[in-house]
């Protein structure tokens, strides 16, 4: 399905700025939908033709509520209407009002009640909203019932009005507190008139033990709350929103631990100052959680920090006991040890300070790969060369990763080009959605005849072997590469690295 802003591309001539006030509104009005008890339809005029006397509507979004069953089980975005058979539509977009049915709506078995309510930007008429009621389900009048149709009304002629929404808080709009979560409802001068029960429940835990009708909320909340700049700021909010101002999400924690989030919105159809809305919900519990999450994470980060600190520590004393052999194949074979310990403790060094446990493999390559010409001869001139991105990969498969591609490419720079030939050694990476391939290729001399992967006794093969069957799950051939064709002899080695990345995104 096309999103919002494709559908108002094809189907209408709207400028930006009302195409983006269009956007604010559908981010805005799962509240409308759930204060009215009804889905909300956003329709536009096909040719954007403001005062419509027969062209078509097309529907470009659909909010349903969570307070009461919906009057629309189906998809409805992309359908069209005629003036004929939504009239309603039409007629308050030109008289610029909200215009109700007379008579309950039949549609596909479900009785509805239907209203259109025009939206205006800039004094112009630009779309119109549909309010459609579910009459399947009777209601009871009660308290609740009566403040949420209330309010809901209360905003629905600011759409009209065009002064809801306002714009530069729409980003607050998917973290807000909504209507389920605790509603109250104030009178012009600040007084409780209606508090839902969730939010009566929000203000208890905050610590205030009676109801909240009759009271004066924002001193009320001032005393709650424990830090004196937040219990400015909460209080604030809600008198500029008594003030006619549009106020964004505020956090706050109560004097007796419990943190609560507050939007305040005022309510001033017509211009006429109604009171205002406050939402409220009671976050502690998920605050607990993400307060242990942030301390589980941050002893994760310093394990490997630890982790690092002491591989450094044992690649020093490898050095050290280096210096102190005279066999020159056992300094050979500590400054192989040497460079994987290393490698090792560089992915640690990566984890350690990355906050969701995954490793940019390009920066961290960047490092690695330099230590392997120190296996190389001294006259050796051997470049190391990078096409194509790694980009970033989960912990799970960092470290055997990097001990592989190091391990392949000192392989390359080692046996490739003995005697302090020159040459080049290549990474091509080719990464999908599934899968991360890898070419390592050389110029060098080449595979000796006979050589099989399998029956390799190399300790640098091995390792990497066990690690792409055990670790990776994944796949490694080598084989000759012939750069020039009229040219029998083979002219370098190519392994191929394939590992599954479908389930470690």
């Amino acid at each position: 399905m096309s999103t919002l802003a494709d559908l108002l591309a094809d189907n209408t001539g709207l400028p930006g700025a009302a195409a983006d006030h269009l956007q604010t509104v559908v981010a805005e009005w799962q509240l409308l939908a759930d204060l009215s008890f009804a889905d909300f339809l956003l329709w536009v005029p096909v040719a954007r033709d403001l005062q419509p006397e027969g062209g078509d509507f097309v529907c470009v979004a659909h909010a349903r509520p969570t307070t009461a069953p919906t009057a629309h089980p189906e998809d409805v975005v992309g359908t069209r209407f005629t003036v004929e058979e939504h009239p309603q539509l039409a007629r308050a977009m030109r008289e610029k009002r909200i215009c109700r049915e007379e008579d309950p709506h039949w549609y596909r078995d479900l009785p509805m009640r239907r209203e259109a309510v025009p939206v205006t930007y800039g004094g112009e008429v630009i779309a119109a909203l549909s309010r459609e009621t579910n009459l399947a389900a009777p209601r009871v009048p009660s308290p609740l019932e009566i403040a949420y149709l209330g309010s809901a009304g209360d905003l629905c002629q600011m759409i009209v009005d065009g002064t809801f929404p306002s714009r530069g808080n729409e980003t607050d709009t998917h973290t807000s507190p909504r209507v389920g979560d605790g509603l109250i409802r104030l009178d012009p001068s600040g007084t409780v008139v209606f508090a839902s029960p969730n939010g009566l429940s929000a203000y208890h835990r905050m610590g205030h033990e009676s109801d909240l009708v009759g009271t004066r909320l924002a001193p009320l909340t001032r005393s709650l709350i424990r830090d004196p700049f937040d219990a400015t700021e909460v209080s604030h909010r809600i008198i500029e929103a008594l003030d006619g101002k549009p106020s964004s999400r505020t956090e706050a924690d109560s004097r007796r631990g419990a943190v609560v989030l507050f939007r305040a919105l005022p309510l001033r159809p017509a211009g006429q100052a109604a009171g205002a809305l406050v939402l409220v919900r009671d976050v502690t519990e998920v605050k607990r959680r993400d307060r242990a999450l942030l301390s589980k994470d941050a002893t994760i980060r310093e394990i490997h920090h630890r982790v690092k600190n002491n591989l450094q520590t044992v690649a020093a004393l490898l050095r050290l006991q280096s210096r102190r052999t005279s066999s020159e194949e056992a300094r050979l074979a500590l400054a192989e040890s040497v460079r994987r310990v290393t490698s090792i403790a560089l992915v640690h060094e990566a984890l350690s300070i990355s906050v969701d446990e995954r490793v940019d493999l390009d920066s961290l390559l960047d490092n690695v790969l330099p230590m392997v010409g120190e296996v190389a001869t001294a006259e050796s001139q051997v470049s190391l060369s990078r096409e194509g991105s790694f980009g970033v990969v989960v912990a799970e498969i960092a470290t055997p990763l990097v001990m592989v591609l190091a391990e392949l490419v000192q392989n390359a720079v080692e046996h490739a080009f003995p005697n302090g030939r020159s040459g080049k050694v290549e990474l091509i990476v080719e990464r999908s959605a599934r899968w991360l391939d890898v070419l390592i290729r050389d110029n060098g001399r080449g595979l000796p005849s006979g050589f099989s992967l399998e029956r390799s006794d190399g300790l640098g093969l091995q390792i990497v072997r066990t690690l792409v069957e055990s670790e990776l799950r994944g796949s490694l051939s080598l084989r000759k590469v012939r750069t020039d064709a009229e040219t029998p002899r083979p002219a370098g080695t190519e392994a191929a690295l394939r590992i599954p990345l479908s389930r470690r995104l």
